[in-house]
């Protein structure tokens, strides 16, 4: 008989996305004031936020021979966006403005049911603040 893991589906599993940086401290520091929530630190390039449905990491460019001498580059990013699934996103612009950062946009409806906040990390990632305002996009989230 064979145990049962979380990791023993037939299906892959995202478990985190990584964003490599020059500067982990002030990246991390960023996503911490941003989302509210401690970074756990593993070593000095390396640290990571955990959330219910995945986790950030973040790694130092020291570590990218690991994987492969430029395999990633930092601060070269211009295709995703790290989204964040938040209660009140007018109430977050409110508390992050308070703060130097980026603003791609204000608080916006989107099409599809979300209020959206795109703001820009200290690496220039898009990062999407959001708030489920229909009803189709409240039960999509659960809320």
């Amino acid at each position: 008989m064979t145990q049962t893991t979380p990791f023993s589906s037939h299906l892959p599993t995202l478990v985190s996305v990584r964003l490599i940086t020059d500067n982990v401290s002030d990246l991390a520091a960023f996503y911490e004031r941003i989302t509210g929530t401690p970074i756990e630190w593993s070593t000095p390039d390396f640290a990571e936020l955990r959330t219910p449905a995945g986790t950030l990491a973040i790694g130092s460019t020291r570590t990218v021979a690991l994987f492969g001498a430029g395999s990633a580059r930092p601060a070269d990013n211009h295709t995703a966006i790290l989204e964040f699934l938040v209660d009140d996103v007018d109430a977050e612009y409110d508390r992050i403005r308070q703060a130097p950062t980026e603003f791609v946009n204000e608080p916006t409806t989107m099409p599809w049911g979300n209020r959206s906040l795109l703001i820009r990390d200290p690496d220039c990632n898009l990062v999407n603040l959001f708030t489920p305002v229909t009803p189709e996009a409240r039960a999509k989230f659960g809320r």
